[in-house]
Order: C-alpha cells, then structure tokens, then sequence
C-alpha cells in the first residue's frame, strides 16, 4: 500500500512516501512570485495624482499560480492508496479544496488535513511515519 505523507507551503511542498518498509523523499518547488506591493507614490505637485498599487493583479496572479502548483502535487501523487496533508497557513486546506474541486478521486484518499509549523525534512519524516503507524 503506498501513502502519502504531504508537508506544503506557497514555496515548496515535502512528500514523503511510504511503501512497504520503503521510504522515499521528495521536493516538489513551485513558481509562486513572492511580491510585496509597496505604497503609492505621491506625486511632486500638492494635489496631483497619485500611483494605485493593484492588489487584485498580484492576488489573481497568485492564485494562477497556486492552481498550477497544486496541478503538479496532484500529478505527483496520482498513484497514493492514503494521503496525508499537513503544513503551515492554510495551503494546505487550500491544496485539499482543490483536491475537492477537480480530483475527487485524490479526494476522497486524503485521510487527514492538519496544521503544522515548518520543520527540517527528518521532521517530516517522522510526521508521516508516525502518522500512519497510528
């Protein structure tokens, strides 16, 4: 039976799968653009115009981006008999929504959703192990 153990974050995601007595490692990255709009800029005369920074552009950019991310986890783990999901935020109620949305199939293998800090690849190692030896 192969499980899978899923520590995610916007920038990279730790898959741990375990077969048998087998455990693999793996680190998928994604290509999120990690942006901080600054303020607007005011302009030189008193009342002139001034810059509007576009939030709901770098918002809607992102979200593309997620959904790719969340395409190629999906890919990764097509094969799981058991999913586990765990991470920091909430990417990873947002990877199992869509999970939710448009792989049911992966869905409904998600055993758990939870939150947890970022931690050291041993650590998550041993999240998935002892997880799954419950």
């Amino acid at each position: 039976m192969k499980k899978i153990g899923i520590w995610l974050d916007k920038e990279k995601a730790h898959l741990v799968t375990l077969q048998n007595e087998d455990i693999r490692f793996n680190t998928v990255y994604s290509e999120i653009d990690f942006f901080n709009p600054k303020g607007g800029a005011r302009s030189k005369t008193r009342w002139g115009p001034q810059d509007v920074v576009q939030d709901s552009k770098y918002l809607e950019r992102e979200k593309h981006q997620l959904r790719q991310y969340f395409k190629e986890l999906a890919k990764t783990i097509k094969d799981a008999q058991a999913i586990a999901i765990f991470g920091p935020a909430d990417t990873n109620a947002k990877f199992y929504k869509e999970l939710n949305e448009n792989y049911k199939t992966l869905a409904s293998k998600v055993k758990t959703v939870e939150k947890a800090d970022s931690m050291t690849e041993n650590q998550v190692k041993a999240l998935v192990r002892e997880y799954f030896n419950k």
